[in-house]
């Protein structure tokens, strides 16, 4: 698991073969004979014998929980924090099972982390990159199914998950916000719980120690579910529901989770909104292809801030800057919102737009996709015209989208046909 995270920290993988990757692993290890065969209810104490299913609940545990630590890497010291915290748990599992080598790979584990964490802690010097986030991940599921055995099945995996309550709350209103907006479940955002702990104000030291705080007490809970073997399950569910009630309230989260009933409302059309400013993103990736220059690109840009609501944009690149107007409207007269998206390659994008045609939230959405469509369609061109992104720049001849493809077929076109492409008629709007 280390490897294929390794790998992917040298070159990106995907995520669909990284998936792929720890399904197979997983299924490896469930058939060297680590398995989770028995499942006691921690409301009832009924057992039940997982049979076929025991292939299931044990990959999708393993694969589990090792995205759940690489999801929570975000953020300087926070996995190594925690992942400290979590191997303090099978540390002490291990010692009810009679199990020396666990423990002592437990708490070898813990040191290490402890090491790690000196120079990982914010500011960081080191980092533990996918490599170092599946091997701890991996490491957790599996020790937490070795020390498991009939009697205290539940209690050895549930304390795991009340220990992990943080991160795991993170990817549901994760996953919970991408659905309701109609983006990709899976696509990356800013607005995990550590993200929206520096956009309150705080520095990365303070955030990292209110959510080591906040484990820490979820770390307890999870000793005592394994100290009281599973009972009282109920009781401590509601101390751990209490917990990030009062984190949540702290921190001003709790109103927009007692907002849902007016969001679901909003989300249908919010929803119809992002699939079309996703469709323009495709379409100028396409359109990059085409485009014999980095200003041509910008013109034909223009065309999606429109379509999007903007008033105007601002972009900068290393040669300098433009600005798009939208002409129809006087953007001095305008109740103007601004907001501001710095990428890789050192080009920032700022976006207007008028609050009655673009509400709060549907604007920051709309800015965080164009900026995304801006990033991905600019990529694609520096990656098949191999030059430097400026306004300058303009693709060599023999990279030409148009006759790389007709020399594939066997032919080439005219001279006279390399600039004539079709165009939009409504391309140009300033």
């Amino acid at each position: 698991m280390f490897g294929l995270g390794f790998c992917d920290d040298v070159r990106s993988l995907g995520a669909r073969l990284k998936l792929l990757g720890q399904i197979a692993i997983a299924t490896g290890v469930y058939f060297s004979g680590i398995q989770i065969e028995v499942f006691r209810n921690p409301f009832t104490n009924a057992e039940y014998a997982l049979g076929a299913l025991s292939f299931i609940a044990t990959v999708g545990w393993l694969v589990a929980l090792t995205n759940l630590i690489n999801l929570i890497d975000g953020i300087d010291g926070l996995a190594g924090g925690i992942g400290f915290m979590l191997m303090c748990l099978p540390a002490n599992t291990g010692l009810g099972v009679n199990s020396s080598f666990t423990t002592l790979l437990s708490l070898g584990m813990a040191g290490a982390l402890l090491g790690f964490l000196c120079y990982n802690y914010p500011p960081a010097k080191i980092y533990m990159g996918d490599g170092g986030a599946y091997f701890l991940g991996f490491l957790i599921g599996l020790l937490s199914i070795v020390n498991s055995h009939k009697g205290s099945v539940a209690a050895a995996l549930i304390a795991p998950v009340f220990a992990l309550a943080l991160p795991i709350v993170d990817v549901c209103l994760a996953l919970c916000r991408r659905g309701l907006k109609g983006l990709p479940l899976f696509r990356p955002d800013r607005k995990h719980i550590h993200h929206r702990l520096l956009d309150f104000g705080l520095s990365r030291q303070r955030a990292v120690l209110v959510l080591y705080t906040v484990s820490f007490f979820c770390l307890f809970l999870g000793f005592a579910v394994f100290w009281l073997e599973g009972r009282m399950f109920p009781l401590l569910c509601g101390f751990l529901f209490l917990i990030f009630v009062v984190a949540a309230r702290s921190f001003g989260f709790i109103k927009d989770w007692f907002d849902t009933g007016s969001r679901l409302g909003k989300s249908v059309d919010l929803r119809r909104e992002t699939r079309y400013a996703l469709s323009l993103s495709h379409w100028l990736e396409l359109e990059a292809e085409r485009c014999e220059s980095v200003s041509e690109l910008w013109k034909n840009y223009q065309f999606v801030v429109r379509k999007l609501g903007f008033v105007e944009v601002k972009l900068a690149l290393t040669d300098g800057a433009k600005i798009w107007r939208a002409t129809e409207l006087d953007v001095a007269l305008a109740e103007v919102q601004r907001l501001r998206h710095e990428m890789s390659g050192g080009a920032v994008v700022e976006f207007a737009a008028d609050k009655l045609m673009l509400p709060a939230k549907a604007f920051e959405l709309m800015a965080e996709l164009a900026a995304e469509t801006w990033q991905k369609a600019a990529s694609r061109w520096q990656e098949l015209n191999q030059c430097p992104l400026s306004f300058v720049s303009v693709a060599p001849p023999d990279t030409s989208h148009f006759r790389r493809k007709s020399s594939l077929l066997g032919f080439s076109l005219p001279a006279q046909w390399w600039g004539r492409k079709p165009r939009l008629a409504a391309q140009r709007v300033g």
